[in-house]
């Protein structure tokens, strides 16, 4: 029996709508929001089919009577690209925090690291370098 299916990562934020335009500027698209009008608790962004959720920290909460921590190194979105240096600089361009630029990696992987405007970390990932 097959129990799961179409896993999702939802990363908890204080400023929700400063969340997602950072990651709508990367790419993903939006299929997911509630309520529908003013201000979001939840949003679901798309890219290349990878689903990844938005949560507000008050609502979560709130609503669900959890403790999420809205800031931090708790995960990476990993996005994988044709050329790292100048992925890297697109996202720090869009806000993002550098934190590790492009450097080699098992000597076939370019990788570089930048925090996103919540703090998650976002690794960039060349491969053939």
């Amino acid at each position: 029996m097959k129990y799961f299916r179409t896993p999702q990562i939802v990363l908890f934020t204080r400023d929700i709508n400063r969340a997602t335009t950072f990651y709508r500027a990367v790419g993903f698209e939006e299929v997911f929001r509630t309520p529908i009008e003013g201000t979001p608790i939840h949003m679901d962004l798309v890219l290349d089919g990878y689903r990844l959720g938005f949560a507000t920290e008050s609502s979560t909460r709130d609503d669900h009577g959890l403790e999420p921590v809205a800031n931090g190194q708790r995960a990476a979105i990993v996005l994988w690209t044709d050329d790292a240096p100048s992925g890297y600089a697109r996202l720090v361009e869009l806000g993002a925090t550098p934190i590790k630029p492009p450097s080699s990696w098992l000597d076939h992987l370019l990788i570089a690291w930048v925090e996103d405007p919540d703090g998650h970390l976002v690794q960039v990932v060349q491969s053939g370098t």
